[in-house]
């Protein structure tokens, strides 16, 4: 009885959790691999770009404490201003509720740190990164765009990006380490699998709308 107990474990190993493993492992490095190059960690090395692309996140951890991700993405998105390497920004976050609105907080804490008002634009619509990015190219008309978020968020989006006929680069807002970065990468490799998922299935962003001319 062990013994068949063993086997089945084993058939159920090798015909379902090998391959899954190996599914994991192609998508992160297929989507790497494609985005060489094309991201940055220098401001002075980055080329310029009308447009920088602010993806969104929370700026509140759920116990309460500042999100390092949020915090990181700020000051990168007003570097690349300050130093003439993007004209205007576009917020892309989730505005699901009332009580959450991921790009009017965004929008505060950059006019804060010195970017003028009109030179924000908001993506209320941003719920996930493929929506980002499809919404930067037919919603505001963007042929190229300088993505700015954390190194893995940045591959992805560039990825799709290209997939979408949008031409991009990432600047690399400064990631953490630790417990909870090595938890945020694991979850990464199951975001990346979805990529290939939505691609095949042409997944389409949640809502599209009117046109919005950035200028």
């Amino acid at each position: 009885m062990t013994r068949i107990f063993k086997n089945k474990y084993f058939t159920l190993f090798a015909l379902i959790i090998v391959p899954f493993l190996f599914i994991l492992v192609l998508a992160n490095l297929t989507i790497t691999q494609s985005v060489k190059g094309k991201t940055y960690n220098e401001v002075s090395k980055i080329p310029t770009n009308k447009v920088g692309l602010v993806l969104g996140t929370a700026k509140m951890l759920v116990d309460g404490g500042a999100n390092p991700y949020y915090t990181n993405r700020i000051q990168a998105t007003i570097a690349l201003y300050s130093a003439g390497k993007i004209s205007f920004v576009l917020v892309s976050g989730d505005n699901g509720s009332i009580y959450y609105n991921e790009p009017n907080t965004i929008k505060k804490d950059l006019i804060n740190g010195g970017i003028p008002a009109e030179k924000i634009f908001l993506d209320y619509a941003g719920f996930r990164t493929l929506d980002s990015m499809v919404r930067a190219k037919y919603i505001f008309g963007l042929e190229r765009v300088t993505v700015i978020s954390q190194e893995f968020h940045n591959e992805r989006a560039i990825y799709l990006a290209d997939k979408k006929r949008l031409k991009a680069i990432g600047f690399n807002a400064k990631g953490i380490s630790g417990k909870e970065g090595i938890k945020v990468q694991f979850r990464e490799y199951f975001a990346r699998v979805k990529v290939f998922i939505d691609l095949i299935l042409n997944t389409q962003p949640r809502f599209y709308g009117e046109r919005v001319e950035i200028k």
